[in-house]
C-alpha cells in the first residue's frame, strides 16, 4: 500500500471511530483486516483476472479489496466521504452476499445484500441501540423478525414492507403482552392483551384499540363479554362473576381505554438518514449502465416531485417515498409496488406451491342462510354465557338422558333472558347441555374464546357443496371450529353413544375420534316450522401450517376416487383411497402410540355398531420447492389417479402461511412443538408410491424410495353412521354387483378389521 493511500485509510478510520463514539455505539475492530476468500471459478465466468486493488475515487471515496474488470468483485471495503462504510462481498461492482454496512451515527447492518440492498437475513442496530434481527427485502423488514427496543420493549413476529403486519407478539418492558394480529405497524384484528397484573382482553382490535366483540377477564376468573368501542354509546356487554366475593360489578369498560392501555404504546422506529442502495457508486461505466433486468431505485429530479422512482421490469415507472428506519412508515400501496417487490425475490425465496385458498363462502347479508347464522350465533352466546354451577368430570347418568334438553324462545323484540335481534323469531334447543359443557372443559376449550370464535364480528363461511350425506358445513372465521348440519337419525346416534363417547375421550387423551363441543337445534316459527339440527366440532386442519394435500381414507375401493378432472384438483380438494400415492413413516415413539390408539378407537366404534368412518389426513410439505412432476406417479389402467404436484405458481412467502425459511426455523425451535401431539403438528416422512399397471384396483402402491419431509395431521371422522337397516340393504344390494370387500357398507366388525389393515399398510415405523 502506498503511503498516500495509507494516510487516506487511517484518516477515514479515525473519522468513523470518532463519529461512532459520539453516538455512544462502539463497533469493535470495524476496520480489522478481513480475510479474502478465494473467488470461485463459476462466479468469475466471463470476468478477467481477479486481483487485489486500492482505488481513490475523484470524489474522495476509497476502496480496497478484490477487483475485476475495473469493478469491485469478491471481498472488499468501501469508505464514503460522509463516514459510511461497507465491508463484505461484491459482485460486478455491487454489494452482493454477506457484508456489513456502518453509518457515521453508529448504526450498523450486518447480514445479506442483493444488488446493494439489504435483502435476506440480517441484523440492524440503530444508533440508540434498537436492534432488528430477521428477514429483509429491498431495505425493508419483510417476513419473520424480532426487534428489541432500547426502552426494553420487544416484538417478535411478521413484518411486511418495513412494519409489523400479520401475527406477532409485543412485550412491553413493564410486563404487559399483546399476542395477535397487526396491520401496518398497528394492533389490528383478533388478538389478546395480557397485563402484568393478570387481567386480559381477548377480542378484536382496530387501530390499536378494542373494537367489536371482546372479552375482558380478571385474574379472579370473572369476565365481561360484549361489544367494545371507544364511544361509550356503542359499547354494551354482560358481566359474569367468578363466584368469589368482591367482584367488579361496578367496573366501567371505558377504564380499559383511559387507564389500562395508557402503558401499552408501541415504540416508533428509528430513522435512517440514508440507505445502502442510495449510495451511488462512481465506478467507470456504472453511471451509464442500463439495469433493465433488476429493480433499481434512483433519485428523482426535483422537477419530477423530489421523491424516488424506479423502473420496473416491464418499463413502467412508479413513485416511492422512503420512510424511517429503512422503510418503517413508508407507504407502498399500489399493485405495481407489490409486483416489483415480488420480482426481486430469488428462486430460493419462492415457494413453488399453489397457495391454499380460503375455503367457503362468507355468509353475508342476503345469503340464503344469513338468518340461520344469526340464530345460531345468538343461541351459542346464550347457551355458553349462561351462568351455570361448576361441574366435575364425574357426571351423573341423568345428564346423559336424551330427554335432557333445554328449549329457549328468542322473540325479535327480546325477552327477560334473551336480547333483541334483527332475525325472525325462533326457538333454540340445547341437547344434554351439562355433558357438552363438561366436554369443552375436558378438551380445554375456554368459554370466552369459544364464543368469540363462533359469535364474533366475522361471519361464518359455508363450504361450497354439501357432503355425501347432504349435510352442510360451516367454518368459523379463525378455522378453529366446524359446524355441521345433521339428520335426525344422526342426532339419535350421537345421543345414544354419548355416555360411551364421554368415557372414551376422557380415558384416552390422544384419541383420534372427532371432538364434539355442542349439539343444538334451531326451530323457526311461523308456517315453515323448519328444524335445523347441528353439531359443533373441532377443525382438524386449524393450523399455522398450510395444508397442501388432504385425503379421506376408508380402506375400500369402490367409488373411492376423486370425481374431478386433474386440472381442477387443488390443495383444498379432498382426495380418496385410489388417489393416494404416499405411505407415511412415523418416528418410533409416535408409531407405537399411533397403533395403540387406532386399536382403541376402532374397538370403541365397533362396540357402538358404527361403520363408514374415515381417517382424514392433511399434509404440509416442509420442502415445497420441488417440481410438480416429481409427485406425479403412474396411474393404473382403470384410471386410479395419483394427486398432482403442488403446483407451478410462484407466490410471495409472506402471502403463504409460512415461508420455507420460516418453516426451517419452526422445526428447529423446540418451544413451537409444544402443540404437537398424536395427529396434530406431527413431523413425519411421506414416501412416494406407484401402482402396478397390471393391478386394476391396487389400494396401496409400491414404495419408490423417494421421501418428503412433512408435517402430518390426521383424525377419525364421520363416526355417526350406525349399521342400521338402510346400510344392511345397501350391503346386500351392492354385494350382488361388486366385490363385497370393496364396498363401504359392511358389518361394523368387518369394517373395523378392514380399516385397521389398510391403515397399518400406509403408516409404517420410520427406521
Amino acid at each position: 500500500m502506498s503511503k498516500k493511500h495509507g494516510r487516506i485509510l487511517k484518516a477515514w478510520e479515525k473519522t468513523v471511530r470518532k463519529s461512532q463514539a459520539a453516538a455512544k455505539k462502539r463497533v469493535n475492530s470495524i476496520f480489522a483486516a478481513m480475510s479474502v476468500a478465494h473467488v470461485d471459478d463459476e462466479d468469475n465466468a466471463g470476468l478477467s483476472e481477479v486481483y487485489h486493488a486500492e482505488r481513490v475515487l475523484s470524489n474522495g471515496d476509497f476502496y480496497t479489496g478484490q477487483w475485476a474488470d475495473n469493478l469491485p468483485h469478491g471481498h472488499g471495503k468501501y469508505l464514503w466521504t460522509d463516514g459510511c462504510m461497507y465491508v463484505g462481498e461484491w459482485f460486478n461492482g455491487k454489494p452482493m452476499g454477506k457484508g456489513k454496512f456502518c453509518w457515521p451515527s453508529g448504526a450498523t447492518y450486518e447480514g445479506e445484500f442483493k444488488s446493494s440492498y439489504m435483502d435476506g437475513k440480517g441484523t440492524y442496530t440503530g444508533p440508540s441501540g434498537d436492534t432488528y434481527r430477521g428477514s429483509w427485502i429491498m431495505n425493508l423488514k419483510h417476513g419473520q423478525g424480532t426487534k428489541s427496543y432500547v426502552n426494553g420493549d420487544y416484538y417478535e413476529g411478521e413484518w411486511r414492507r418495513g412494519m409489523q403486519d400479520g401475527h406477532g407478539r409485543y412485550q412491553w418492558h413493564n410486563g404487559n403482552n399483546y399476542i395477535g394480529q397487526w396491520k401496518s405497524g398497528t394492533i389490528n384484528g383478533n388478538g389478546t392483551m395480557i397485563w402484568s397484573n393478570g387481567n386480559r382482553y381477548d377480542g378484536f382490535w382496530e387501530d390499536g384499540l378494542p373494537k367489536g366483540n371482546g372479552t375482558f377477564r380478571w385474574a379472579d376468573g370473572s369476565f365481561y363479554v360484549g361489544i367494545w368501542s371507544r364511544d361509550p354509546k356503542e359499547q354494551s356487554g354482560t358481566y359474569y362473576p367468578s363466584g368469589s366475593t368482591g367482584g367488579n360489578v361496578d367496573w366501567n369498560p371505558q377504564e380499559v381505554f383511559s387507564v389500562d392501555l395508557q402503558d401499552c404504546k408501541i415504540c416508533p422506529g428509528e430513522k435512517v438518514s440514508i440507505l445502502p442502495s442510495q449510495k451511488l457508486l462512481n465506478w467507470p461505466g456504472i453511471e451509464g449502465e442500463v439495469l433493465e433486468k433488476q429493480q433499481i431505485w434512483r433519485p428523482q429530479k426535483e422537477s419530477d416531485g423530489g421523491g424516488k422512482r424506479r423502473s420496473s421490469v416491464d418499463g413502467r415507472v412508479s413513485h416511492y417515498s422512503w420512510g424511517s428506519e429503512g422503510g418503517d412508515g413508508n407507504n407502498l400501496g399500489d399493485d405495481d409496488d407489490d409486483e416489483g417487490m415480488r420480482a426481486t425475490l430469488t428462486k430460493q425465496q419462492m415457494l413453488r406451491i399453489k397457495p391454499p385458498k380460503r375455503q367457503g363462502e362468507t355468509i353475508s347479508k342476503g345469503h340464503r342462510n344469513y338468518e340461520l347464522m344469526l340464530n345460531l350465533q345468538l343461541g351459542i352466546r346464550h347457551s355458553v354465557g349462561r351462568p351455570a354451577p361448576a361441574t366435575s368430570l364425574d357426571l351423573k347418568a341423568s345428564v346423559f338422558d336424551p330427554k335432557e334438553k333445554v328449549w329457549t324462545r328468542f322473540p325479535s323484540e327480546g325477552s327477560k333472558h334473551t336480547p333483541p335481534h334483527q332475525s325472525c323469531e325462533f326457538r333454540w334447543k340445547d341437547y344434554c347441555p351439562v355433558v357438552f359443557r363438561t366436554l369443552r372443559k375436558l378438551f380445554r376449550i375456554d368459554a370466552a374464546d369459544y364464543m368469540l370464535s363462533i359469535c364474533g364480528n366475522d361471519a361464518l363461511r359455508e363450504l361450497s357443496s354439501p357432503g355425501k350425506s347432504g349435510s352442510f358445513f360451516y367454518l368459523t372465521h379463525d378455522d378453529r371450529y366446524m359446524i355441521k348440519t345433521m339428520k335426525k337419525s344422526e342426532v339419535k346416534v350421537l345421543l345414544r353413544m354419548l355416555p360411551s363417547y364421554y368415557n372414551h375421550v376422557r380415558t384416552y387423551e390422544n384419541t383420534l375420534v372427532t371432538k364434539y363441543f355442542g349439539l343444538h337445534c334451531v326451530k323457526l316459527t311461523g308456517t315453515a316450522q323448519k328444524k335445523v339440527r347441528f353439531v359443533i366440532m373441532g377443525n382438524l386442519f386449524c393450523s399455522e401450517y398450510a395444508i397442501h394435500r388432504r385425503f379421506d381414507l376408508k380402506g375400500s375401493s369402490h367409488g373411492r376416487i376423486t370425481d374431478k378432472p386433474e386440472a381442477e384438483i387443488e390443495a383444498t380438494t379432498t382426495l380418496k383411497d385410489l388417489d393416494l400415492n404416499f405411505i407415511f413413516r412415523l418416528q418410533n415413539v409416535w408409531f407405537q402410540e399411533f397403533c395403540r390408539q387406532v386399536d382403541k378407537d376402532c374397538d370403541f366404534l365397533e362396540q357402538e355398531r358404527i361403520m363408514d368412518y374415515s381417517l382424514l389426513i392433511g399434509l404440509h410439505f416442509r420442502d415445497t420447492s420441488y417440481n410438480k412432476d416429481s409427485l406425479v406417479a403412474e396411474t393404473c389402467p382403470a384410471g386410479a389417479r395419483t394427486p398432482r404436484g403442488i403446483g407451478d405458481n410462484l407466490v410471495d412467502p409472506v402471502d403463504a402461511r409460512l415461508s420455507s425459511v420460516e418453516m426451517d426455523q419452526l422445526q428447529l425451535d423446540p418451544t413451537r412443538w409444544a402443540s404437537t401431539r398424536l395427529g396434530i403438528n406431527m413431523p413425519a416422512r411421506a414416501e412416494l408410491t406407484v401402482r402396478r399397471n397390471d393391478c386394476e384396483l391396487q389400494l396401496v402402491g409400491e414404495p419408490t424410495g423417494e421421501l418428503y419431509e412433512v408435517i402430518i395431521f390426521f383424525g377419525i371422522i364421520d363416526i355417526l353412521q350406525d349399521y342400521d337397516i338402510s346400510k344392511k340393504l345397501e350391503h346386500a344390494y351392492k354385494s350382488i354387483q361388486y366385490d363385497p370387500t370393496s364396498i363401504s357398507a359392511v358389518d361394523p366388525k368387518q369394517y373395523s378389521r378392514r380399516f385397521r389393515d389398510f391403515i397399518y399398510r400406509i403408516f409404517l415405523e420410520d427406521t
